[in-house]
């Protein structure tokens, strides 16, 4: 039992990793019936940009203070939080009724669905010795992975039989059938003290109610609201809104009942008792600075279009309040008396050189989710989305089979030595990818070079995770894993920005020095074939831009990996081992 508990509980924290990723890109095939039902039309995309960066910003937005908290309090207990919020945001995401609900649940996802990675990450850290970590943490990493293949699969499945709402509804039963599942788990991470009584059914019976009554306020079901009974219901008690209705006052009755039987209860479904004293072991003031600067990149890069703008319009604003965010963060931690992130916690050069490695790793990577369908488009599918999505899976799919490798090449390779490797193996396939032309696509050695630049990111997986965890102390585990997961994510967001950038001046550039259509089509003022090639031929220009820039990223990664992961004095977390 000693042996098979961690790996039941680290199996199913990777199914829920895996899951919230993949709920990450089910929004692709979703999003035009989730405009409609937010009361957008679908020319009014960048409207819709919320329901996608609202996602984004849940997920990133607060994972160092979940991180932390994961240190303090423990993985499990943050594990059942993160799906339980992931439930919550779901079924609020499936009842919606405007574009501001539909927001809320998808920050709500998100803030759930990020919320389960450091403490998995730091639970490989906690269960296994460093040299046997690396294939634990390739396989949680080839999980998430898979998600993103399997999500718009998921997707399309579910739309195929269903409506849009039935994803949502699907995950919310996913999230609490996972809890439920882990919830006996518990005191595998550290010894518990079982209360006598039995489990507390009557907490269950009020949690349920209270997500029935939730889904009643938000779906406002016509053949309720219609009769001439039930209809009282839902009728405002004052004002008209659907949260002043009976049916809603009994909703929050029921929540107050059921935190009110969490507190009373001697075996709760939510022992918080001992996280009371939580604000005072960690500097929330500092973990809100860090959000507001965090939510204000995500949002100044994330709002913006990747195929035509670098930032959104309210970047001007936005950066300067991140800028400002951060300094005031960087002076609390020098005066909190428990700041975020402890001092000295990233203090060793592994640490903070496996940030700078997944910033340069995201940077490159979200090249090839962007611009690899793009090209397609471009090229050999312009007429179907799903032809150039389906270019993209080649890539994609070497991704979890890397991450696996790598994982398993760590009891052999340095971490270094193989970060290094796999990312210039992505930068000699960014590389080759600068040189496509408009026929590439339809050859199938193109396959390899796909296959290739998916693998390179994905043996870098496990490398740097173990790197990290193994030059940081155990106490601080959760939080460096957070910022790992921010390094990364804002490397994406801050690298699909100037990438942009450099291919919309490259296109710029060959557009000036195209003929006109005149020239083109034999003095007839319109678009001929000739002309329609020479303006494709100058989107390719733009995106052979980004893929050297991607391979650029790519080799400083693989350069700051020799340079700041190579083997250095195992940490005093390993040490106390």
């Amino acid at each position: 039992m000693e042996r098979t508990a961690p790996r039941l509980l680290l199996g199913l924290a990777a199914v829920a990793i895996g899951f919230a990723a993949a709920d990450t890109y089910v929004v692709v095939l979703a999003l035009p019936d989730m405009m409609s039902a937010g009361g957008l039309s679908i020319d009014e995309l960048q409207r819709a940009a919320p329901i996608v960066s609202g996602f984004l910003l849940g997920y990133v937005g607060v994972l160092p203070l979940i991180g932390r908290i994961s240190d303090l309090r423990g993985r499990v207990p943050v594990l059942l939080g993160s799906l339980a919020v992931f439930a919550a945001g779901s079924l609020i995401t499936a009842a919606a009724y405007d574009l501001t609900t539909i927001v809320s649940g998808r920050v709500l996802q998100g803030i759930g669905g990020g919320g389960l990675i450091p403490p998995t990450l730091a639970l490989v850290a906690d269960r296994w010795p460093p040299e046997r970590r690396g294939l634990p943490l390739g396989i949680v990493g080839a999980v998430q992975e898979l998600g993103s293949v399997l999500g718009p699969l998921y997707g399309a499945v579910v739309l195929a039989f269903g409506s849009w709402r039935d994803i949502f509804w699907l995950n919310c039963g996913v999230g609490l059938l996972l809890a439920a599942a882990m919830l006996p788990q518990r005191g595998v991470e550290r010894p518990m003290v079982v209360r006598p009584g039995r489990p507390d059914l009557l907490g269950a019976v009020l949690l349920v109610l209270t997500f029935a009554a939730l889904t009643l306020v938000m779906l406002e079901p016509e053949a309720l609201t219609t009769g001439v009974t039930s209809g009282l219901a839902f009728l405002p008690v004052a004002g008209s809104s659907r949260w002043l209705t009976p049916v809603a006052l009994v909703l929050f009755a029921l929540l107050a009942l059921f935190l009110l039987r969490q507190a009373t209860a001697r075996r709760p479904l939510l022992d918080w008792r001992g996280w009371s004293g939580l604000a005072g072991e960690t500097d929330l003031l500092g973990a809100a600075l860090m959000t507001l600067g965090l939510g204000s990149v995500i949002v100044a890069f994330a709002s913006a279009e990747p195929e035509s703008a670098a930032i959104s319009d309210a970047a001007p604003v936005l950066l300067p309040l991140a800028a400002l965010s951060f300094a005031v963060f960087a002076c609390r931690q020098r005066v909190a008396t428990h700041p975020l992130i402890p001092r000295g916690a990233m203090a060793n050069r592994v640490a903070w050189g496996a940030l700078a490695v997944s910033f340069f790793v995201g940077a490159s990577l979200i090249a090839a989710l962007v611009d690899i369908p793009f090209f397609a488009r471009l090229t050999v599918a312009p007429d179907s989305q799903l032809d150039a999505a389906l270019v993209l899976v080649r890539f994609l799919v070497a991704l979890p089979v890397g991450a696996v490798i790598g994982g398993w090449l760590l009891r052999w390779v340095p971490a270094s030595w193989l970060t290094a490797g796999a990312m210039l193996m992505s930068a000699a396939a960014f590389t080759h990818m600068a040189t496509w032309d408009a026929q590439s696509l339809e050859s199938g050695w193109e396959t390899l070079s796909l296959v290739a630049g998916g693998l390179g990111f994905g043996l870098a997986i496990a490398p740097v995770n173990a790197a990290l965890l193994a030059h940081t102390a155990s106490a601080v585990h959760g939080v460096a894993s957070a910022l790992l997961i921010v390094a990364r994510m804002v490397g994406m967001l801050i690298g699909i920005s100037a990438l942009t950038t450099i291919g919309l001046r490259a296109f710029y550039s060959a557009s000036e020095r195209l003929p006109t259509a005149g020239e083109l089509c034999d003095g007839v003022n319109t678009a001929c074939p000739a002309y329609r090639d020479a303006v494709r031929d100058a989107g390719l220009t733009q995106l052979h831009a980004v893929f050297a820039g991607a391979a650029v990223c790519a080799v400083i990664a693989a350069v700051l990996a020799l340079v700041l992961l190579r083997d250095a004095p195992r940490s005093r977390s390993d040490v106390s081992r």
